[in-house]
């Protein structure tokens, strides 16, 4: 699996690059007279994607309709709840961008989480393209990962890693226990390409472990992240890339 590490001197740079990437993206494929289908994350760094694609230039350049957007995971919360990752992206970017209401596939997080898994499950097979093993593709899936390694709603220390045939899985904060709506591991990997956006001195550890298979590394849910097209990006910021070596 070929690994693209592009370090940027902070979270405005990266999410300024991310977005003309995202951009030039967009073009080629209504060029092409194709949709183009991206999951999101939540977090902090995504947020400040999200800030750069509801501003100039990008709001009025990007082929919104052409955009399909759906979420790699989802508190289970309503969407106007301060932590529904939907309610982020809508308040930094979907009010100040023209994209159809029906190109945009929340999970809705107010609903009973193993019906809503299910829903959304079932949503996705009949709006994306399929593989072989007739899990959907995304052109695209941005992911974060979290001061314990864990991306989307997959967290270290539970079997997430076992669940082979479903699209989307109910998980739990083994911490909080909150209950949380996510893609599985199958799901993300049958993608396209894979970005991981990581910022901040307090994930240096960790990234460079997974980054450099040293460690720990097996035990984080970032590191089994390996999408079957072979085409993976982390995109982060000098903080973040401390502890990485320059070999």
């Amino acid at each position: 699996m070929s690994i693209s590490i592009v370090v940027h001197k902070n979270k405005k740079e990266l999410a300024f690059r991310v977005a003309n990437e995202f951009l030039q993206k967009a073009v080629d494929a209504a060029n092409h007279q194709r949709n183009f289908y991206v999951s999101l994350s939540g977090g902090s760094t995504p947020k400040a994607l999200f800030k750069q694609l509801a501003d100039a230039p990008f709001a009025g350049a990007i082929p919104w309709a052409n955009v399909h957007l759906f979420w790699g995971d989802e508190r289970c919360v309503p969407p106007d709840h301060p932590e529904s990752n939907f309610g982020m992206t809508k308040a930094m970017l979907l009010d100040h961008i023209d994209i159809p209401a029906q190109n945009v596939h929340r999970i809705h997080g107010e609903m009973p989480p193993a019906l809503e898994a299910k829903r959304y499950a079932a949503h996705l097979g009949n709006v994306l393209p399929v593989n072989a093993h007739r899990k959907p593709v995304f052109d695209w899936i941005f992911l974060g990962m979290g001061n314990d390694g864990h991306t989307a709603s997959l967290f270290p220390g539970t079997d997430f890693w076992r669940i082979r045939n479903k699209i989307c899985m109910v998980a739990e904060h083994p911490l909080t226990g909150q209950k949380r709506i996510s893609l599985t591991l199958p799901v993300i990997n049958a993608a396209r390409e894979v970005t991981f956006l990581v910022t901040g001195s307090a994930k240096a550890e960790i990234l460079a472990e997974i980054i450099g298979k040293t460690g720990r590394y097996r035990k984080y849910p970032a590191a089994k992240v390996q999408p079957l097209s072979g085409k993976i990006t982390w995109q982060i910021d000098a903080d973040a890339a401390a502890q990485l070596s320059g070999d």
